[in-house]
């Protein structure tokens, strides 16, 4: 297997394999042996757009892990989607900048180009773009005169790109759908899900939220034939059962979602879901964890969901692809031992290589998280994983 490249100026990014799953997991399928780490390379956690604006006065002093704020210019970070431009280079999109909406309206939003080699273990830092509503689509209130959006504005969390080369990204605020130009100006208003709001929602208007605090479009799947996205709520719909999550399907020709809807069900309540991809028409890569990072994380793992519900329990039918807690490492990648922990509070992109190879990344949540090193802000880490057997993906799925 030819290893891909991977490279940022002031990054690394790392390749790593899934491991295999739990003996005895209740899931259909037949769960994969372990995976096994090929690559690493990661983004240093102090990297920031050169000759920007500064960011991080409403955050406080700190000093936080070591870092103190604000900011000179705006960080390079928290990684909450990725799409691969299969030239070697992915974009990657920040997520809302600090973590709230009150502490973020000086992040602005923004898609970075990076270029990882994972035979240097860095990454290249090509080139980006923020994102901005000149067309005033969006109807309320944004935070600057100039229509930069922020993260004050919208928290965007997944992304994807259509054939016709524009971007659809999940937001968690609304949440909402974004449609965004190939050099990120909004094409459209945003598209809200029926009958779900959250507490940030602009138009909640004193009604009850119905869905908790950053819990909106953490995953976005485009179909392998380019017809449907699929975005993937974080957190369970008021009403529902604890630890379902709504897979919803929108017609991108109508721009309207179709009414048809799947469940994804947490291995607990208490886990969150960090990115899911298309595999087939039946099938998708989704990262499910818990909020733990460093010795307190347990559980970081990659299941394949099978939305024909072999079992009829009303929920995707689960396989585990990988453990990214327990990857074999035997040639010693990127100077780890022989087990490799992916062990970050957040890991929110995971894209496909190949049919056995995934890359997988985290969100930093700059600089607040310190799962790799107690009390040093994390990097942005890029691992490329083999997994013990193929996928047998669609063809479709590798564009």
């Amino acid at each position: 297997m030819r290893r891909p490249s991977i490279m940022l100026g002031s990054v690394v990014l790392t390749v790593a394999l899934a491991s295999p799953a739990a003996a005895g997991n209740p899931h259909t399928g037949g769960d994969f042996g372990r995976a096994t780490l090929t690559g690493f390379a990661s983004l240093p956690a102090e990297t920031y757009v050169p000759n920007s604006e500064p960011s991080g006065a409403l955050i406080g002093t700190g000093p936080f892990n070591g870092i103190a704020a604000p900011f000179q210019d705006q960080p390079i970070q928290g990684f909450s989607g990725i799409v691969n431009r299969h030239d070697g280079t992915y974009d990657v999109l920040s997520d809302n900048g600090y973590g709230n909406k009150a502490n973020s309206a000086d992040y602005l939003l923004r898609v970075n180009r990076v270029q990882p080699d994972t035979r240097t273990g860095k990454v290249k830092v090509l080139s980006g773009f923020n994102l901005s509503d000149p067309g005033r689509k969006v109807p309320f209130a944004l935070t600057r005169s100039d229509r930069v959006l922020t993260g004050a504005d919208f928290d965007v969390e997944s992304i994807t790109r259509t054939a016709d080369g524009t971007y659809w990204i999940g937001d968690e605020f609304g949440p909402y759908l974004l449609h965004f130009s190939a050099t990120g100006k909004l094409l459209d208003a945003p598209i809200a899900l029926p009958g779900v709001k959250a507490p940030e929602n602009p138009d909640l208007g004193g009604a009850q939220p119905t869905l908790g605090s950053s819990k909106g479009f953490e995953g976005l799947v485009r179909s392998v034939d380019g017809r449907h996205l699929y975005p993937l709520l974080e957190g369970t719909v008021s009403g529902d059962t604890p630890g379902d999550l709504r897979f919803s399907e929108f017609d991108l020709s109508k721009r309207a979602y179709t009414g048809k809807q799947y469940t994804y069900r947490l291995e607990s309540p208490a886990n969150a879901i960090g990115d899911a991809i298309a595999i087939d028409r039946n099938r998708f890569l989704v990262i499910e964890r818990d909020g733990g990072q460093g010795d307190d994380a347990k559980f970081k793992r990659l299941y394949l969901a099978d939305t024909r519900d072999r079992d009829k329990d009303g929920a995707l039918d689960k396989t585990l692809v990988a453990d990214l807690l327990d990857i074999a490492n035997p040639k010693g990648v990127g100077g780890f031992g022989e087990t490799f922990r992916f062990p970050f509070t957040t890991i929110e992109d995971v894209v496909l290589l190949d049919d056995r190879t995934v890359a997988v990344l985290n969100d930093n949540n700059f600089p607040f998280s310190s799962g790799r090193t107690a009390g040093k802000a994390d990097n942005n880490e890029f691992i490329t994983v083999r997994l013990s057997r193929p996928l047998n993906a669609d063809p479709r799925a590798f564009r």
